[in-house]
């Protein structure tokens, strides 16, 4: 289903979208610890050794055998070689469903500059040229309204809300769920 390579893409502002590699360890560690508390309200509470060096090898190789195995793709944004976020189609399945979830998050420094939303436009259109899919699916915690504008902006539109849909920042959390049908 992966049609390999994903060619690096660039976005605006200087900023590359490119698929994630164990020799993003240490920056993608420093990306995480310069962005703890910023991202702490929307993420899963998350061990110390996940914001270093060897906690982000680990995660990356996992998701390169998920990427090997055609059911993730892991991007990196990188603006001056500098890891400012990450984007992710997880989940992905073929068949008759062509699906996949999508997940991102964007440095704080870095928010409000549109670099979300053409990280989003840029992996919605690999998602349909490389991998045939046929429909993308995102959540967003109810009062995220930067990440929902993200994806108004992108094309998606809202489907629902699921009570207790993820345990966010150690509570269950309900979200609001969104598609784009490619």
């Amino acid at each position: 289903m992966l049609s390999e390579p994903f060619p690096a893409t660039q976005l605006l502002h200087g900023v590359r979208l490119r698929v994630a590699d164990l020799s993003d360890a240490d920056a993608l560690a420093a990306a995480y610890d310069r962005n703890r508390a910023y991202l702490a309200p929307w993420e899963p509470l998350r061990e110390d050794t996940f914001f270093t060096p060897a906690g982000q090898r680990s995660v990356i190789r996992s998701k390169l055998v998920q990427h090997a195995a055609g059911t993730e793709v892991p991007w990196v944004l990188v603006h001056q070689e500098r890891i400012i976020g990450t984007i992710t189609l997880t989940g992905i399945v073929g068949g008759p469903f062509q699906s996949a979830n999508l997940g991102y998050w964007v440095d704080g420094d870095y928010a409000g500059r549109g670099i979300g939303t053409a990280a989003v436009a840029a992996v919605v259109e690999l998602g349909r040229s490389q991998l045939g899919l046929h429909r993308i699916q995102a959540a967003t915690l109810l009062e995220n309204a930067a990440s929902q504008r993200v994806l108004d902006r992108s094309g998606f539109e809202r489907i629902g809300m699921a009570p207790d849909y993820l345990r966010i920042a150690g509570e269950w959390q309900d979200h609001l769920l969104f598609q784009r049908i490619l």
